[in-house]
């Protein structure tokens, strides 16, 4: 009975008004959805922070790279009594912090000072587990080193190699370590 009386009243409402009140019936949904959605599913603030830290990686990222493409082609050095490009201490820090490769030839050098560390890379096949080049905010300086291990021959050790970064060796497009002083 009930029914009836408010289904009446709602046939006599004019057309344009239902319409309207289906319309803000519709919304408050779709409001209502994506509010439970979110709940269920957003990461939000996570997110957010997220984004911020990939946005500043890529900016820090451009940075080093106009750095290194204002470099000269060649040997990098931050001592006195040189030919070679001498880099202020800014500089030596950015290039340390952008460089990743640590070529043979600074593995070798390394390795003719420490015999053990020579002898299981040479057994190995010249595997190296793991290369690292970091900046000492402590010491001002840049540390590079590298792990070599006989796991893969049956010896069991692992011997890390590290040393003052002396030296980086531009291509134009990067930067490699050129000398590691591990003595």
């Amino acid at each position: 009975m009930l029914q009836n009386i408010y289904l009446n009243k709602l046939k006599k409402i004019s057309e344009p008004v239902r319409q309207f009140g289906g319309l803000i019936i519709l919304i408050i949904i779709v409001i209502f959805s994506f509010a439970i959605l979110n709940n269920i599913f957003g990461e939000g603030e996570e997110l957010i922070a997220k984004m911020k830290i990939e946005e500043e990686r890529i900016e820090e990222t451009r940075k080093q790279n106009e750095l290194i493409s204002s470099l000269p082609s060649g040997i990098l050095v931050f001592y006195e009594g040189t030919d070679h490009y001498k880099l202020s201490l800014e500089q030596y820090e950015k290039v340390c912090n952008a460089t990743k490769i640590i070529p043979q030839r600074a593995i070798m050098g390394a390795n003719f000072l420490n015999f053990r560390a020579h002898h299981i890379y040479t057994i190995n096949g010249n595997k190296i587990d793991e290369t690292f080049v970091k900046w000492n905010k402590e010491n001002n300086k840049c540390f590079a080193g590298f792990t070599v291990s006989g796991n893969n021959v049956g010896v069991d050790e692992k011997i890390t190699v590290n040393g003052e970064v002396l030296n980086f060796l531009s291509t134009g497009i990067d930067t490699r370590v050129y000398f590691i002083k591990n003595f």
